[in-house]
């Protein structure tokens, strides 16, 4: 059993939202389910599903009974959406007084939402878990293995790599199907599923909506509504430009990066294709893991960064700034090689002449720090390390 670093509530109700095969349902069941004072409802059975659905306040009545029996401490339910309706049962128990919990994952909120449910009026706390990160795989940890199939837990635990290739095929031609047209009800699913190996070619590239619009025969306003639709279910997620000033022209496109190494290699159809240390494809992979191992962090442990990128329309360009809650900046700049050079560092010139109070670092694949010239290289595990503790 992996220990994710996701930290739960204990007394308080709460929504888990992640994408499918993250772990959700494996983490609510790791710290309660041997609890007798839990009880499990998993709205993916057919029967339990069928029959809560026909008749939601059944959920309410069966704890009220339950409780009149026994102590219960929480009520776990897997895949909360499928039954928005349910909500209302909820929040109704919670007013009622009696002293228990809920633990309701879901693989998004976007249904929810859309249907107007009762999200619980601040009586539920929200968290999101995500694929596997590298603090919480420890020694068994491998980069290549997360670059080339991503970290999935299912994917990265799998046997062999014929099982990871198979098992991320299924997740993004049956998973990504099955939830795009359970969550997003789109009229034009054909064009949503063109949508998606161009959001994958241009992963961690700036999103032009106009070109995407005009690559596909859509509107901006579908454009930018497909790429909600992935942020919503959190298969992806935007990270801004930084704009610090006038000084220096900044670009004003924001990036998309989607959620996983491996889910942007199959939707490329190249998991059978080497990914080569040294190529222009696998420094785009490090930076995507990079990015979203301190998105990841900064999601679990609640630390409150602003993420976002630097890029000058001369094309100076940083992947990663950080503007702490105490408003320390800190720019980082990411590079697969294991020998920095000042080569590497354009980026961070400019953007230490613009912001001079910033930090500046090279996160690369150094095995120790290195000074290059007025810069700091260092081992990207330090570097995460590091913005682990900023505040």
């Amino acid at each position: 059993m992996i220990d994710r670093i996701l930290q739960l509530p204990e007394n308080k109700s709460f929504f888990l939202f992640g994408p499918r095969q993250t772990g959700k349902s494996t983490l609510l069941k790791s710290r309660w389910f041997g609890d007798k004072t839990c009880v499990y409802y998993d709205l993916l059975q057919g029967e339990t599903f069928r029959r809560l659905a026909a008749r939601p306040e059944l959920l309410r009545m069966e704890i009220q009974a339950m409780c009149g029996e026994k102590p219960v401490s929480h009520i776990i339910i897997d895949e909360i959406q499928k039954i928005p309706a349910l909500l209302d049962e909820i929040h109704s128990v919670l007013e009622s007084g009696l002293s228990l919990n809920f633990a309701l994952s879901g693989s998004s909120a976007r249904k929810l939402k859309r249907t107007h449910a009762d999200m619980l009026g601040g009586r539920a706390w929200t968290y999101r878990l995500f694929p596997l990160i590298s603090r919480e795989l420890g020694n068994s940890f491998d980069l290549e293995r997360v670059l080339h199939f991503g970290a999935l837990p299912s994917v990265y635990l799998a046997e062999n790599d014929a099982n990871r290739n198979e098992t991320l095929r299924s997740y993004v031609d049956t998973y990504i199907r099955e939830e795009i047209e359970l969550e997003a009800q789109l009229r034009n699913l054909g064009g949503f599923l063109r949508f998606l190996p161009i959001v994958a070619s241009e992963n961690g590239a700036q999103v032009n909506f106009l070109s995407v619009a005009r690559e596909l025969s859509l509107s901006a306003i579908t454009a930018r509504g497909y790429y909600k639709i992935l942020e919503d279910t959190l298969l992806g997620f935007f990270l801004p430009p930084f704009i610090h000033s006038e000084r220096k022209r900044t670009s004003r496109h924001p990036k998309f990066y989607l959620f996983d190494c491996g889910v942007v290699r199959a939707l490329q159809k190249k998991l059978n294709a080497p990914l080569l240390e040294g190529s222009e494809e696998y420094g785009r992979a490090f930076e995507h893991f990079l990015i979203c191992e301190i998105f990841r962090m900064n999601e679990y442990l609640r630390l409150d960064l602003d993420i976002s990128f630097y890029r000058t329309e001369k094309g100076a360009e940083v992947d990663c700034i950080l503007r702490a809650p105490s408003g320390k900046i800190i720019a980082i700049e990411i590079k697969s090689v294991t020998a920095p050079a000042r080569a590497h560092l354009s980026g961070l010139r400019s953007f230490k002449e613009d912001v001079p109070q910033a930090q500046c670092i090279l996160a690369c694949r150094t095995p120790r720090p290195v000074q290059v010239g007025a810069f700091t290289a260092q081992p990207w595990q330090e570097v995460l390390e590091m913005v682990k503790g900023v505040r």
